[in-house]
C-alpha cells in the first residue's frame, strides 16, 4: 500500500482518469446547458413574443449569476469537499435547464435560467481544483487542458440538438433532454475519492483547532476563517494574484461571449444561413476547439503558461477579424473562411489554462473560492454582453459587436504577461 498523494505519482492511475472522467463530462453538459439557449433564441422568440432584447436580458442575466454561482460553490467546495459539491453543480444546472422547457414568459424564463447559471457557475472552479490537486504538476497543464475540451463538445452537441433537432422535437423537448446529465452524475460518483490535498489541509486545520481548545483559548480558534474565505482574497497577501486573476478571466471571457452569446443568430441573419447551415458551421468552430484545449495543455507544459496563451489569443483574434469585417474578402472561398471559422476555435483553447494556472497561484484553504470567484465573476461580468451586441446590431451590425471580440482576445495575450510564470509549481508549497 503505497502512501503517495494523487500529485505524488509520476503518471496518472485509475483513480485520476475517474476524478478527470466526471470532470470532464460536467464541463461538456456546463456548456451545453449555456449555448444551446443561444440556438433556441428564435423559436422562444417566436413563441413567447419577446423581442432580441428581451432575450438577450434572460441570457445575460444566466451569466450574471454563474459570478453568483461561483461564489457560491467555490465556498461550499473550500468547507465540505470537491467531490460532492461537483456533483452537486451538475444536478442543479440540469435541472434549470430541465425547467426551462415550461417557461410561459420573460419572467419564468429567467428564473430557470438564474437556477442554470448558478450551477454552471460552480462546476468549472470545482473540476479544475479537483483535477489541479490531484494530479501530478508536470501533467497539470494537459490535463486541464482535456478537461477543457468538454467546453467545444458541449457546444458541438448544443449545436446538434438546438440546430439540428429542434425542427423535430420543439424548443421545450430540446431543453427536456437537458436532465440526462444528472442520471450521468448518479452513475459516475460510485468510487469517486476525495480531494487527498484538501483531506490533509482539513485534517491539519481541525488539529489546530484542537490544540488551541485544549489549551483553554476559545476565543483564538479561526471560526471566521470558514466564512471569510472570500474576504481574504483582498488580504495583503492574496489581493495582488487574485485580482490579475479577475481580470484575466474578465478580458478571456468578454472575448468567448462576444464571439458566442449572437453568433448564431449572426450567421443565420446577417450571413443569411440556413440554421441547420448555421450549426454546421459552428461545429467546424467547436473542432477547432477541441483540437485547441487538447493542445494547449501540452504547449503550457512544455513552454510555460504566459507564451502559450498570447499564442492562442493572438490566433483567435486574427480568426475573428477575417469572419467579421473582413468577411466579403473571403466568403467567395468557403475553405478559406471556414479555416478562419477553425481557427477562432483552435483560439479559444488559452481556456485550458485558467485551471492550472489559477490552481497554481492560490492556497488549498481558498483554491476553489478564489479560481471560482475570478472565473466566475469574469463571465458574471459577461451579462452586459449579449445586450451590447444586440444594441450594436441596431444601430450597425452584428459583424461588428462579434468583432469587439478580437480586441479582447489581444488584450487578454498580452494581459497574461503580469504573471509570474507558474509551469510545475508545487502545490504544497503554497501552504
Amino acid at each position: 500500500m503505497t502512501d503517495l498523494m494523487l500529485n505524488q505519482y509520476k503518471k496518472p492511475i485509475k483513480t485520476h482518469y475517474k476524478i478527470l472522467g466526471l470532470s470532464w463530462a460536467g464541463w461538456i453538459f456546463d456548456f451545453y446547458d449555456l449555448i444551446l439557449f443561444t440556438f433556441l433564441i428564435i423559436p422562444i422568440g417566436v413563441e413567447l413574443h419577446l423581442s432580441k432584447l428581451m432575450l438577450s436580458y434572460a441570457l445575460g442575466i444566466s451569466l450574471a449569476a454563474t459570478a453568483i454561482g461561483g461564489v457560491i460553490f467555490g465556498f461550499l467546495a473550500d468547507r465540505y469537499g470537491r467531490r460532492a459539491v461537483l456533483q452537486l453543480t451538475i444536478v442543479v444546472y440540469s435541472i434549470g435547464t430541465f425547467l426551462c422547457g415550461f417557461s410561459t414568459s420573460l419572467e419564468s424564463l429567467i428564473l430557470f435560467r438564474i437556477i442554470t447559471g448558478l450551477g454552471v457557475g460552480g462546476e468549472w472552479a470545482t473540476g479544475q481544483t479537483y483535477i489541479g490537486e490531484t494530479f501530478p504538476p508536470h501533467l497539470r497543464g494537459r490535463y486541464g487542458s482535456i478537461m477543457q475540451t468538454g467546453a467545444p463538445l458541449g457546444i458541438a452537441l448544443a449545436s446538434v440538438v438546438g440546430g439540428l433537432l429542434e425542427p423535430t422535437l420543439g424548443w421545450r423537448g430540446c431543453f427536456f433532454l437537458s436532465v440526462i446529465p444528472a442520471f450521468i452524475v448518479i452513475y459516475i460518483r460510485r468510487g469517486l475519492p476525495e480531494s487527498d490535498l484538501w483531506l490533509k489541509e482539513k485534517e491539519e486545520r481541525t488539529k489546530n483547532i484542537l490544540k488551541i481548545a485544549k489549551k483553554g483559548l476559545k476565543d483564538k480558534i479561526p471560526e471566521k476563517r470558514e466564512l471569510n474565505r472570500f474576504s481574504m482574497l483582498f488580504s495583503r497577501e492574496y489581493r495582488k494574484e487574485f485580482i490579475l486573476a479577475l481580470l484575466l478571466a474578465v478580458l478571456g471571457l468578454s472575448a468567448y461571449w462576444f464571439t458566442y452569446s449572437w453568433m448564431p443568430d449572426y450567421l443565420y441573419s446577417q450571413r443569411h444561413f440556413s440554421m441547420t447551415k448555421s450549426a454546421l458551421w459552428i461545429i467546424v468552430t467547436q473542432i477547432g476547439g477541441f483540437l485547441g484545449y487538447l493542445s494547449f495543455g501540452f504547449v503550457a507544459d512544455k513552454i510555460g503558461r504566459r507564451p502559450a496563451y498570447s499564442i492562442y489569443c493572438f490566433i483567435m483574434a486574427l480568426g475573428l477579424v477575417m469572419i467579421t469585417l473582413l468577411w466579403n474578402l473571403v466568403v467567395a472561398y468557403p475553405p478559406v473562411i471556414l479555416t478562419f471559422m477553425f481557427l477562432v476555435g483552435f483560439g479559444t483553447g488559452f481556456f485550458g489554462g485558467y485551471g492550472p494556472l489559477f490552481s497554481e497561484l492560490f492556497p488549498t484553504a481558498i483554491r476553489n473560492t478564489a479560481s471560482g470567484s475570478a472565473f466566475n465573476l469574469g463571465r458574471g461580468a459577461q451579462f452586459i454582453t449579449p445586450i451590447i451586441i444586440a444594441a450594436i446590431a441596431t444601430k450597425y451590425d452584428l459583424s461588428l459587436g462579434i468583432f469587439l471580440a478580437a480586441v479582447f482576445a489581444v488584450a487578454t495575450g498580452l494581459w497574461i504577461w503580469m504573471f509570474p510564470e507558474t509551469r510545475g509549481r508545487n502545490l504544497e508549497e503554497l501552504e
